[in-house]
């Protein structure tokens, strides 16, 4: 998140008294029916919430009067019960993910607690986890170790950053700046299309096409390498980062390019010393999206790789290619249970603090950004 000045805190309170300013008004002016109704509405698909998380047989009950009364108040007080539903859908947003995380991290505190280890006379909980490679849910001693998983999916991330990033930004430079009207319009939809694909489309491609003719070529026993499901990946997450940073880039002002090349720029230094510094937060959150989308894929890994939950030997070795964190929780969730399943929740934190970590950094970029070009474009 980016470091709040005093400005900004300034405009956050503001915001909020001016919400909270807006809200009294509301009740004040509402109709005491409306006023009723959308009460009913509230407190409906609260008990609809509550019944939902005790798995109760009456939570249709309530969820059915919040329809009805949404129904009555949307033909009789169309206003105010746009404005309340608005307002549930967003704080039920907030409150789902924040179940998520709870729920998460909940069933992964067991596998924690067993994988624990002691430094220096202190108990770290998990630790086993991060400084042991390996993985063994059948033999004893059981270990659940997530070195393996973290370094497959650095390894494909990696090499699926190196793929979409370069190409995808240089593809969004040709359509935003270069690509005259009748090739841009044919070119950014085909794209756009390509990230309708599903997923196992692109692992089935690269684990029939691909990597047969990788084992071949680099006469590796078995199929599965880092390297060619880092690139099937890239190629999947390239239409996200074309079509994100291709928009960014045509939200730049005309007058802007106009301007520096009256100064007697080239079309080049105007894009790499104009277009692209103006348009730096949204290209680098689409190369952001395009990292989360490397990070959370799951069926072409899965359908790749090998299922060996250890690692490769040298570590840098991409040729060939063991398991990833979304993989192997692909691959055991329908057979694991006890301490493996909270393992796989274990996957699931790092994903979830990993993609955290990302929208941080990207935040954190958009208010360099911001402070050095002194405003937003």
């Amino acid at each position: 998140m980016a470091p709040v000045t005093d400005t900004q805190s300034e405009r956050i309170r503001r915001a909020i008294s001016a919400r909270i300013r807006k809200t009294r008004e509301f009740v004040d002016q509402t109709d005491p029916a409306a006023l009723a109704i959308v009460s009913v509405m509230a407190l409906s698909l609260f008990g609809a919430l509550v019944g939902f998380l005790a798995v109760s047989d009456w939570t249709i009950l309530p969820f059915v009067a919040f329809l009805a009364s949404s129904a009555v108040g949307w033909f009789r007080y169309q206003e105010e019960t746009a404005y309340v539903i608005s307002l549930m859908m967003t704080v039920s947003t907030i409150l789902i993910l924040g179940l998520i995380v709870v729920f998460i991290f909940r069933e992964s505190i067991p596998v924690i607690r067993y994988e624990s280890a002691t430094v220096y006379g202190f108990t770290v909980p998990g630790l086993r986890m991060f400084i042991q490679p390996n993985w063994d849910a059948v033999s004893p001693p059981i270990r659940y170790s997530m070195v393996p998983m973290i370094h497959g999916t650095v390894m494909v991330t990696l090499i699926a950053s190196a793929v979409a990033a370069p190409l995808g930004v240089s593809a969004a430079l040709f359509l935003s700046e270069i690509a005259p009207a009748p090739v841009r319009e044919v070119v950014k939809p085909g794209v756009e299309v390509l990230a309708g694909i599903p997923s196992i489309v692109y692992g089935f491609i690269g684990f029939t096409v691909l990597s047969p003719w990788a084992s071949d070529q680099f006469q590796t026993t078995g199929q599965g390498s880092y390297l060619f499901v880092g690139i099937v990946v890239g190629l999947m997450a390239l239409p996200t980062v074309v079509s994100v940073a291709e928009d960014a880039l045509s939200s730049i002002p005309e007058s802007m390019k106009s301007g520096s090349l009256a100064l007697g720029t080239t079309d080049w230094q105007t894009m790499t010393s104009i277009t692209l510094p103006a348009a730096f937060s949204g290209v680098s959150a689409a190369v952001l999206l395009g990292v989360g989308r490397a990070i959370g894929e799951t069926m072409a890994a899965t359908v790749m790789l090998r299922g060996v939950p250890r690692l490769t030997e040298p570590l840098v070795n991409v040729f060939y290619g063991m398991e990833t964190l979304t993989s192997i929780i692909a691959r055991n969730y329908g057979e694991a249970d006890g301490l493996q399943m909270d393992a796989l929740f274990v996957a699931g934190v790092i994903l979830f603090v990993t993609v955290l970590a990302i929208s941080v950094g990207a935040q954190y970029i958009e208010w360099r950004m911001h402070k050095r070009l002194g405003g937003e474009i």
